[in-house]
């Protein structure tokens, strides 16, 4: 093979983001360079900035080339494989699954997010290259990503945004079959604006993006994707036409149109009318048929945790911007699309909600926790108006980490040498069990060697961290001896923000000082994180942080780390033995930093919130919160910070120091071994994709290719009925309800006014709310042949145990369709008064 060849294989690895999480092809990288690759850990990088002579001279030597035809056989033989997907669902009929999201974090090599929207649909994607689920993923590619973070002399944030150089990054073009760069115009109020197309190889998956920087475009419409959430309501806006009609245009012009559309968040809710759109044109069916059929392939992830979230847009905003396209494309007015994205279609100055939109559009709708799942069902019930709550239908996933990206070297040998090497490639029975009988020192050992890495790498961070800022040399030498491998070690690190509470542990400074300043039982605490530019409040906490740990008498002990990123991420989830979180109930939709440190044997000190709140056990970590929402109680957020030092001087820090003879903390150990075993399969994006996959995608398959053959006949049926549900709900009543109690059954006999709308439209139930531990009962009545002869009216029964008493059951009219998700797709409701 010639060197040109070879230097293809070369730019395939190089190209293939699985190196971001298997690292066998990372010796290669730094071989070419060693300094660029320490610095960047971009394969691309390295391999664009070397010459053709030093790639000429390493695939000469016969150590790198055997690697390079190793490595290339790996990846050939891995993307051939046997997959969970394939051998567990080898006849689904699923061919693909469009996952849209505004940012994916993947690689600090790519940096086009900005914090847990982008985690997650990065980790997804990684778990669904593992498991062969047949995923393509649609975003935006961003000339500045979101912000660098530099910290000054006076412990304030300031925001630098360095340009993403295209071809630094591990993206190509995606080319047409002529070898012409693909780029597709979409028309703007008044002008088209081109976008370009890049693809980027995720395993066995492909990520597509989208870029508005194209010589064609107006010099300000080249900076519609200049910046993750930068700009105004109409810069956003912009953002998201692009997403979501751009996106599902891409995908249509490759001929990769796919059964299901995931939309991870509101942003892209978009696509749900471009694909309503396209059905149109294939099936000549009006818009109304079209979302019928379609929104039973859609499936929409919120992850806002409060109705603020919510991106709204101005109604003039939106007319000026889509007025044309529903028109035109659609064929609806203005008016009828509005009315998708909001609470009450008929009111004119209420904005358009992308998250309304994307439950009007989609047949599934889940929250990211448990917890998340009922604060969202509050959220949302608005669009559910009289229905109970816990009939809001919205569902839950909770979010997983993709394991294998977060594991340090030493817990990777660990759980190979335990779990096998391909333990994240299937359904991970056996896992719990095969860490639950590793030896302590074996633990303890994997724990030592992580903490000391992380210790290393502080200091080699905070010491260039003080230099770029112009410290003093004496600081800077300094810097590089802070720290102790053999002390406890805490980490706070995330987005900062006011709901997050991120200066509850700096509540009482003193207190705190003294906790890490014990001679006996030290602590160590790093901290790093990120506030949006514009939220000053935010920027107000790092400054506090930053100025405590300047403090003489806290120096030693506490690091502000600056410019949080992924590969920081890595770092720290790799050796802190405690992550610390403390937002504020219930505003902590899922937060999955803490999954991180599951794997590497770090345990868990959180408010019960998010992800916490269903999987603290006392065995697996500490818990701060009482189950309850307080708000924004100063007294109550005062207390808590009381509860937490107490844990740390009563429960962390003598554990941690609780030592054998060996000088292994027993208690310690046990405790990171069960949280390993128990929490990391779990809380692994292995299980949330194969949750999705079974509880979401499939169904949504088959539920979309029901209601699309025949041209779409089932989507204009249902669309007949929905209408006659709007003509005709306002005529339904109830008549008179009779209740007989025989031995330990209620008799319930009722006479219902069908108006318009025949028996077979509707179903009438008997309902009775959760009480007393008791869950909500919900029975089908039974309609009798013919009418009732004094009335006229339609007459149900039905019998219930009378273990409740006859009041507390109501009889109720309910919208009925074969395969129709009700209330998500038509969601009215009468009850009897």
């Amino acid at each position: 093979m010639d060197v040109d060849a070879e230097i293809d294989l070369l730019q395939q690895l190089a190209l293939d983001l699985r190196w971001s999480w298997n690292h066998a092809t990372d010796e290669l990288w730094k071989q070419i360079d060693p300094e660029l690759w320490g610095r960047t850990h971009n394969p691309w990088v390295v391999l664009g900035t070397a010459s053709p002579r030093r790639l000429a001279q390493m695939l000469a030597k016969p150590d790198f080339h055997q690697a390079l035809q190793r490595l290339t056989e790996k990846a050939r033989d891995a993307a051939q494989a046997p997959t969970w997907f394939r051998e567990a669902y080898p006849d689904s009929g699923l061919t693909r699954v469009a996952y849209f999201s505004m940012e994916f974090m993947l690689s600090e090599a790519l940096p086009i997010y900005a914090g847990g929207l982008g985690n997650v649909a990065g980790d997804q994607l990684k778990a669904a290259s593992d498991l062969g689920v047949p995923i393509v993923g649609v975003g935006l590619l961003y000339q500045q990503g979101y912000f660098r973070q530099v910290i000054d002399q006076d412990g304030a944030q300031q925001a630098l945004y360095p340009y993403n150089n295209p071809g630094q990054l591990p993206v190509s073009p995606v080319r047409a079959p002529d070898g012409e760069w693909l780029r597709l115009e979409i028309r703007m109020p008044g002008y088209s604006l081109w976008l370009r197309a890049w693809q980027v190889q995720v395993g066995r998956l492909r990520l597509y993006l989208l870029d508005s920087n194209d010589s064609a475009n107006y010099p300000a419409r080249r900076g519609i994707t200049s910046e993750l959430y930068g700009g105004g309501p109409e810069l956003r806006l912009q953002q998201e036409i692009v997403l979501g009609i751009g996106g599902w245009r891409l995908l249509e012009s490759l001929n990769l149109l796919p059964e299901v559309c995931h939309l991870n968040e509101g942003h892209a809710a978009l696509a749900i009318l471009d694909r309503a759109r396209t059905f149109m044109a294939e099936t000549g069916v009006s818009f109304d048929a079209a979302l019928s059929a379609t929104r039973a392939g859609n499936v929409f992830t919120t992850h806002t945790a409060v109705p603020a979230g919510f991106d709204r847009f101005g109604p003039q905003l939106i007319e000026q911007y889509l007025g044309s396209y529903a028109s035109n494309s659609l064929h609806v007015t203005p008016g009828e699309l509005l009315a998708l994205g909001r609470e009450n279609p008929n009111d004119g100055a209420e904005p358009f909600n992308m998250a309304y939109l994307a439950v009007r559009g989609c047949a599934q709708v889940n929250a990211v926790s448990r917890l998340h799942g009922a604060v969202s069902r509050r959220i949302f019930s608005p669009l559910f108006a009289r229905w109970p709550a816990d009939e809001v239908p919205i569902g839950h996933v909770t979010n997983g980490v993709h394991t294998p990206s977060w594991d340090s070297p030493e817990a990777d040998d660990l759980w190979t040498g335990c779990c096998g090497k391909d333990r994240w490639l299937g359904s991970l029975e056996s896992v719990k069990e095969r860490i639950r009988g590793l030896p302590d020192s074996a633990v303890w050992q994997c724990r030592t060697a992580g903490r000391a890495s992380l210790v290393a790498y502080a200091r080699e961070q905070l010491s260039a961290q003080l230099a770029a800022s112009g410290a003093d040399p004496e600081e800077i030498e300094g810097a590089k001896r802070v720290f102790d491998p053999g002390t406890l070690t805490l980490g706070f690190a995330r987005r900062f923000a006011e709901y997050k509470r991120p200066n509850l542990l700096l509540h009482d400074p003193e207190r705190l000082a003294r906790l890490l300043a014990n001679t006996q039982k030290p602590v160590q605490l790093i901290l790093a994180g990120k506030a949006h530019p514009a939220d000053l409040p935010a920027q107000a906490l790092i400054r506090d942080w930053v100025r405590f740990v300047r403090r003489y008498d806290v120096r030693p002990h506490a690091i502000f780390l600056s410019d949080y990123d992924m590969r920081m991420t890595e770092r720290l989830v790799e050796g802190v033995d405690v992550w610390i979180n403390t937002p504020r109930r219930p505003w902590e939709a899922c937060g999955t930093s803490g999954m991180k440190v599951l794997v590497n044997g770090g345990l868990n000190l959180s408010e019960l919130d998010g992800w916490w709140a269903e999987a603290y056990e006392p065995s697996v970590g500490w818990a701060l919160g009482d189950g309850a929402e307080h708000d924004r109680d100063p007294a109550w957020d005062a207390a808590e910070a009381e509860r937490l030092y107490d844990l740390l001087e009563g429960q962390v820090i003598p554990d941690f120091y609780s030592r054998d003879e060996s000088n292994i903390p027993r208690a310690w150990v046990a405790r990171v071994r069960e949280s390993m075993a128990s929490l990391t399969p779990v809380y692994s994006a292995n299980r949330s994709v194969r949750e999705y996959v079974e509880g979401a995608y499939l169904p949504a398959a088959a539920n979309f290719r029901r209601r699309a053959q025949n041209k779409g006949q089932l989507g204009v049926e249902i669309g007949v009925w929905r209408r006659a549900l709007e003509r005709g709900w306002p005529a339904l009543r109830f008549g008179q309800v009779q209740v007989e109690t025989r031995a330990d059954r209620h008799h319930v006999t009722a006479e219902v006014d069908l108006g318009s709308l025949g028996p077979r439209a509707v179903r009438v139930e008997l309902y009775a709310d959760a009480r007393g531990g008791e869950p909500a009962l919900r029975q089908e009545m039974t309609r009798f042949d013919g009418q009732s002869r004094d009335s006229g009216l339609s007459v149900y029964v039905a019998s219930v145990p009378a273990s409740r008493a006859a009041a507390d059951y109501t009889p109720r009219l309910v919208p009925h369709y074969p395969g129709v998700n009700v209330p998500l797709e038509a969601p009215y409701i009468l009850w009897q008064r």
